[in-house]
Order: C-alpha cells, then structure tokens, then sequence
C-alpha cells in the first residue's frame, strides 16, 4: 500500500512539473502576453482572440495590460511574460544597450500612429500653427507616441521646445485623466477613449497623428531571442492566429469588428466602437500582414533619431526576425 501511494505521489509530481514546464493545459498552451495598453487600435488581436483563431492554433492567451512600453519590456527580459507587444523602438533601444538575449520583433501589427489631438473645445478649421506657444501632454519620452508627435510637428513646420512644448512626464495611462483635469491645451489619446471624452463633451479630436504620419510601424510583437530559439512552434502559431485576425479585420465592416471584439470592451459603447474602428480603417491603420519591412523598420530609426532619441542605428537583421511572418502568409490564404 505504502509503495502504492509513492508511485502515485510521483506520478502526479510529474504530471505537475510537464504542466507547469511546458504550460500546456487542456491541450492548449499557455502565452503570457502584455500589450502597451487596451484600445481598439488594436482590433486584429482581439479579434484573434475572440473568433477562436488562438485556440485554433492551440493556444491560450493570458492578456495583460502593461501600461507603457518601458514595462511591457521589462516584463518580456525578465521572463515573466512570454511575448510583448509595443513598439519596435523598444526593441532598438535594448538591442542598443548590447544586451546578450535582447528582443526581436517577429510581427507588426499597426501600420501607423493610433493616437488623435484633442483639445479643449471643437475647432474644424484647426492648423497646426495653432500649436505655437501651448503644451501637449505626448506620453513618455522616447516612445512611440511622442516620437511620432515630434515627427508630425517638425512636418508642419514646428519645433518642439522652441514653437511648442511637449509633456512627457506623464504616463500614457495616466494622460485622459491629466488632461481633464487641467493640465496642457492639447493631449494624444488612443480610441476608444478619444470618442468617449469627445461624446462627453469634455474634450474634442482636432487632428489625427495617423494621417499626418502616413506608414510608419508603429507596434508589433517581440519576445526574447532565446525565447523563440526555444520555441519556435509558439512563435509560429501565434503569428498565424495575429495574420487570421489582420485577414478578417480586412474583409469585414466596422460594425461586425466592433460586435466582434466587443467582450474586449465591455463597457463600451458599440456605437463608440464602430466609430473609432470607422476611423482607423479609413486611416489604413491595421496592417495587411504581419511583415515589419526592412525600409519601414529603417524609416522608423531615422524618425527616432531625428527626434533626439537614438544614436546608434540597429541593425534590422539583428532586431527582425520576418521568418515566421513570411511563413503564415504562404500558409494562410
């Protein structure tokens, strides 16, 4: 009896570490993702997830939010999330900083600034020159937001620090509640937040970053070289699922993306939804494909550096793995 019950105890000792190792459970296996923040910029992911094409690849998302790109980083090198997901920026900066197991992007799924310009009151005729002298809350210095806003000013013919003044000592998810509150004359917001501030009528979209930016890649997904070395099969499956998702946001209508990834936002509107993904689709905000090209991952590094945020230009071979993007193309039609 005894030698019973230590065959048993062993058996299910074992049964736990396979578990607990390789994170499959109920024939699924387990990704830890964390995503710079939750917005409908983001609908080809939620749709992956709502529509079943996760699980189809076997698959089971564990989503976190890890407000700001700096955390969702430090989340992916110390190994307490799988895959992250903001943008390729991060990827350079770390690759800068000659860490060993830096992160490699492997998809892209924006095509270009998610943010819009809302000020205090509607203004239909605004010019960017209105900007000369105000301040905009532009989120962390050195990410994508703000880089993009420095992009488009220095387009319209402004410098930041001399025509106008960015904020960038507030967090990103921090920045609605900032703005309304009263600080700065203009603020960067994500939909859907940025339609549900306009219909409370507290604050109103003057501009969008997107179409003044035109392509840039703006966020994608990275994981830690060893990690993808280790597991190529996950890497591969979780591209194919994020592709299914870019696939079927591209022939579907606002309305149905919205019904759709509506358990992503629950406390949402539907009809906030539908317009905020009315929005980036006339944008051509989802990217087609989940294929970071080598000109727009170079493009991307020249705006940084032309920013003032980056120095050293990193290699796209170094940082982008594009393998298991190309390979879901030919295999997903």
């Amino acid at each position: 009896m005894k030698r019973l019950i230590i065959i048993f105890s062993v058996l299910l000792l074992g049964l736990s570490i396979v578990i607990s190792g390789c994170g499959t459970q109920n024939g699924l296996t387990k990704v830890k993702l964390s995503e710079v923040t939750h917005s409908v910029f983001y609908a080809p992911q939620y749709v992956a997830m709502t529509q079943g094409f996760f699980k189809e690849e076997g698959l089971d998302i564990e989503l976190s939010n890890g407000q700001g790109a700096d955390k969702v980083m430090t989340g992916v090198l110390s190994g307490e999330e799988d895959i992250g997901f903001a943008g390729p920026e991060a990827s350079v900066y770390v690759y800068n900083e000659g860490k060993e197991d830096n992160s490699v992007v492997f998809a892209q799924l924006t095509n270009g600034d998610g943010t819009f310009l809302m000020g205090r009151k509607p203004d239909p005729g605004f010019k960017w020159s209105d900007l000369k002298g105000k301040t905009i809350i532009g989120g962390r210095k050195g990410g994508m937001p703000a880089i993009v806003l420095q992009y488009v000013l220095g387009k319209n013919g402004l410098t930041p620090g001399r025509d106008v003044n960015i904020d960038t000592t507030i967090q990103f998810a921090a920045m609605p509640g900032a703005f309304l509150g009263g600080k700065g004359d203009y603020v960067i917001i994500f939909e859907p937040t940025a339609s549900v501030m306009e219909k409370e009528g507290k604050s109103f979209i003057v501009a969008s970053l997107g179409k003044e930016s035109g392509e840039v890649p703006y966020t994608a997904y990275f994981s830690r070289k060893s990690y993808i070395e280790k597991n190529p099969n996950v890497i591969q499956k979780f591209t194919n699922a994020i592709y299914k998702g870019q696939i079927w946001v591209e022939k579907h209508s606002p309305e149905e993306i919205a019904k759709a990834i509506k358990p992503q936002f629950p406390d949402e509107n539907e009809e906030i939804l539908t317009s905020s993904i009315k929005r980036y689709k006339e944008q051509n905000t989802y990217k087609k494909n989940p294929v970071l090209q080598e000109k727009d991952f170079y493009l991307l590094q020249q705006i940084i550096k032309d920013a003032g945020e980056l120095k050293q230009i990193a290699p796209y071979e170094k940082v982008v793995n594009t393998k298991f993007a190309e390979t879901a193309i030919k295999a997903i039609k």
